[in-house]
């Protein structure tokens, strides 16, 4: 028997028979033999296909990122030995705003319109649904900061090395930026002026992260080398792709007690 979806939010839940129909069309398997890996392929797809119906949304990401990015300069000296050495500074800055754009939808819709309480009751691991849902919101709004980050390194004149760097640490870093935003997403999904509340959350907890991801570049041009800077943006990738479906997961549960 296949159970109709109203529309692309919907989720089989424990009361859903097995082989029931979800709304990305792929058959969900019963919940003796749903697995972490095909819960967070499932998430992940089915957050990517409603991020691709909301275009806009992502394109506000880019083109806020563009445009910090661009006109950071014309508040300070226009001298290019300066804006070399404060460009890994403006390049994270302008990424860690742009993610906090888009943190407060992750989990505000889907909390809005009761997805969120069948992802909660649905037939597999909440922290592999929340790892999907996380991996898909890093992929439309961290991957494309990630592939713009050579093109402001060449706006601010910056070496090779350093712009090669500065890629990596974005690469590294804005996925633990997203753990982050998920966490205090999370934390105050449902809440009153969640966005704000969620900013003060997460931008003192980033901090660490800003400080490590600009110090590779500015490390690599003084000829000192990047390695101990991006191990520590590596460790901190871990840990966060370790604890955060465990720690975003109880902070949603917590919402619905």
């Amino acid at each position: 028997m296949t159970a109709a979806a109203p529309d692309a939010t919907s989720v089989p839940v424990e009361s859903a028979p097995s082989g029931a129909t979800s709304a990305l069309g792929a058959a969900m398997p019963s919940p003796e033999t749903v697995s972490a890996t095909r819960a967070i392929a499932w998430a992940c797809s089915r957050d990517l296909v409603l991020a691709l119906r909301a275009k806009s949304e992502v394109a506000l990401i880019v083109v806020f990122f563009v445009l910090v990015v661009s006109l950071f300069p014309l508040g300070v000296s226009p001298d290019p030995d300066l804006l070399e050495r404060i460009a890994a500074g403006i390049a994270w800055v302008a990424a860690l705003l742009a993610s906090l754009l888009s943190l407060p939808r992750l989990f505000a819709l889907d909390h809005a319109d009761g997805t969120l309480e069948q992802l909660v009751l649905a037939p597999a691991a909440l922290p592999a649904l929340v790892a999907g849902k996380v991996l898909a919101h890093w992929l439309t709004n961290g991957l494309p900061l990630v592939l713009l980050a050579p093109v402001a390194g060449l706006q601010f004149g910056m070496h090779a090395e350093a712009i090669g760097a500065l890629t990596v640490a974005l690469l590294l870093g804005t996925p633990t930026l997203s753990w982050l935003g998920a966490i205090g997403a999370a934390l105050t999904v449902g809440t009153r002026s969640g966005g704000a509340l969620l900013a003060l959350l997460v931008l003192p907890l980033a901090v660490p992260v800003l400080i490590f991801g600009a110090g590779a570049p500015e490390a690599t041009t003084a000829g000192l080398g990047a390695q101990a800077h991006l191990s520590l943006l590596g460790a901190g990738l871990i840990l966060a792709c370790v604890l955060g479906p465990f720690a975003t997961a109880v902070a949603i549960r917590i919402a619905y007690k």
